[in-house]
């Protein structure tokens, strides 16, 4: 079945009273990465539930993680792509 980009959602859910979280979606690329992460992880991350366009994945809450923006001054930035007019050049050569 295809799913519109909408339809491809992902819910994850978690509360203070438990230690492991939810995961709901409906995204092939999330599945891809957590069917991954199952695999060699099983005592961590398990695949719980599935159907034609959905899984369910359980895992430690303490996974679930939030990340600031990364702040890069036009130094660093200018650094960096020297660095990869550099590394095409090499890769020309």
């Amino acid at each position: 079945m295809k799913l519109s980009r909408y339809e491809q959602e992902t819910v994850v859910n978690y509360n203070a009273g438990e230690q492991n979280a939810t995961l709901y979606t409906r995204d092939k690329a999330v599945m891809r990465k957590l069917d991954t992460l199952a695999a060699d992880f099983p005592d961590t991350y398990k695949l719980t539930g599935q159907d034609e366009v959905s899984k369910t994945y359980s895992f430690p809450k303490l996974y679930v993680s939030y990340r600031k923006p990364r702040a890069v001054s036009t130094e660093q930035r200018e650094r960096a792509r020297q660095m990869m007019i550099a590394n095409n050049r090499a890769k020309k050569d």
